[in-house]
């Protein structure tokens, strides 16, 4: 069996997985034609399911036409940080107490501007499509989205007055703001975390050539969904004035550290899981000001990126090519394109491998992965968390990407025109090199605040202290 069979059943079974991500309503209506078969069926609908499942039929395929022992070493070397961390993030950023102090603040703010009564729904929404998503750069996209995700959800969306198109604008543009809103920072949004360290992108850099961009995306992509909701969100019925979190501070500010102590080991799996158990056994001794945890929901997401990760891995011999083949301005949109299909973490990851990058075609490649980020569900790792939470509000519980992929246009023309369009306009073309690379800070990484990452470890997460682990290529030839 030649290695070259092998990439394209590879690439053929990740195409049927893209596309079964956009049938997931047919087999929900199977499943009600059919009960006797039901079970398999709601399974099969289950957009968290999807590339799992089609992960699963790619490793029993290598393991019956080549051998199990390669199917295992594959699955072995492939990395699993990224959905390990997401999953820790959303169970804890979800928590009764962070969700509490979230909305809390975000109604405290609220109160120092004077706007009528009736208009604080109004402004609350704003607020969450734009306010949140930016926090996203300090406490990571995941657990931005989980917030977001679910104050919207319990405010906006629980009321009968908020409509079907205001629900699927509102999830569309906090996609979109998430995958912007976290690249204020090198270490909060998964595809600038893919390139920080091999590029030599820090903070410091990331905020002079992305921020001002980032924050006005959000701000304007929330203000045009505001308007465009404003008759359903004048009908939402918000409190007058913010009450006390029900929660006592001492557990709301315990809970606050849990997270700030996942976030700041996002890099080390094993530290970070440890860290959960610790939270899991402080909310066990605290139930009393616990509502149900989000595990399920969390564990289902972190089962789709993992297949993603499985999936993504043997699709690196056409993307790779495809992205080289490029010019910086195409190489931006072919990366917003391609992350509506593929996740953009995966995108900026391969491009990470192609030697002699110019600045220019770096910035483009990340802002490109950054537009298209909310796209699709599978666009970028914080959507699948988002599609979660929110989709018991829609019908059948299924938000149709189609009409996701709809509703993403307008903010993702607004991210065009800023990413794209303004730097084109403002940076110039002839200098060569981006703002703060001629402040010479190629030589940090950037990943985490004051700490950079060791030689030797993986680019594809450099979480753990391992070396690098062999590509898929070179495992799929090894003897086989």
């Amino acid at each position: 069996m030649e290695t070259s069979l092998v990439q394209w059943i590879a690439a053929a079974i990740f195409a049927v997985a893209v596309l079964h991500t956009f049938s997931v309503k047919h087999f929900e209506r199977l499943a009600h034609r059919f009960p006797n078969h039901a079970g398999v069926l709601h399974f099969m609908a289950e957009v968290e399911a999807v590339f799992g499942f089609w992960a699963m039929v790619l490793v029993l395929y290598l393991a019956v036409v080549l051998t199990p022992k390669t199917a295992i070493d594959y699955v072995q070397t492939r990395n699993y940080t990224e959905p390990m961390f997401v999953f820790v993030v959303m169970v804890i950023a979800g928590s009764k107490p962070i969700v509490e102090l979230v909305r809390w603040l975000v109604l405290r703010l609220i109160d120092f501007i004077p706007v009528p009564a009736v208009r604080r729904s109004l402004l609350f929404y704003f607020f969450v499509l734009s306010v949140v998503p930016l926090t996203g750069s300090l406490i990571t996209e995941p657990a931005a989205m989980t917030l977001g995700a679910m104050m919207l959800r319990d405010q906006i969306f629980l009321d009968s007055d908020c409509s079907l198109r205001t629900k699927y604008l509102t999830v569309g543009t906090l996609f979109v703001n998430i995958s912007v809103g976290g690249v204020l920072t090198s270490f909060a949004a998964p595809p600038v975390l893919m390139v920080a360290s091999t590029w030599g992108w820090d903070s410091r850099f990331m905020f002079t050539n992305f921020g001002l961009a980032a924050c006005a995306i959000t701000i304007v992509n929330a203000a045009i969904a505001a308007a465009s909701a404003r008759a359903d969100l004048l009908r939402v019925e918000l409190d007058a004035s913010p009450p006390k979190p029900a929660t006592p501070w001492g557990v709301i500010l315990i809970s606050a550290a849990f997270l700030a102590a996942a976030v700041l080991m996002a890099h080390y799996a094993a530290v970070f899981m440890g860290i959960f158990l610790f939270f899991l056994g402080f909310a066990t001794a605290y139930r009393d000001f616990q509502d149900r945890l989000i595990l399920r929901e969390a564990l289902m997401v972190a089962f789709f990126l993992s297949g993603l990760v499985v999936l993504g891995g043997l699709q690196a011999w056409w993307l790779k090519p495809l992205l080289s083949s490029l010019s910086p301005d195409a190489v931006y949109f072919g990366a917003t394109g391609l992350t509506a299909i593929t996740d953009n973490a995966a995108l900026t990851y391969l491009a990470s491998l192609v030697p002699g990058l110019s600045d220019e075609f770096k910035y483009m490649v990340v802002a490109g992965a950054v537009t298209g980020g909310g796209l699709t569900v599978i666009a970028n790792a914080p959507n699948p968390a988002g599609y979660s939470i929110m989709r018991g509000r829609f019908p059948d519980e299924v938000i149709a990407p189609g009409k996701l992929f709809l509703a993403a246009l307008l903010p993702t023309v607004v991210a065009i025109v800023f990413l794209w369009g303004a730097h084109k306009v403002f940076v110039s073309p002839a200098s060569g090199k981006l703002a703060a690379e001629k402040s010479n800070h190629k030589g940090s990484s950037g990943n985490l605040p004051g700490k950079a990452i060791p030689e030797g470890v993986s680019k594809a997460g450099a979480r753990e202290g391992n070396a690098e682990a062999p590509s898929a290529d070179d495992l799929l030839k090894k003897g086989y």
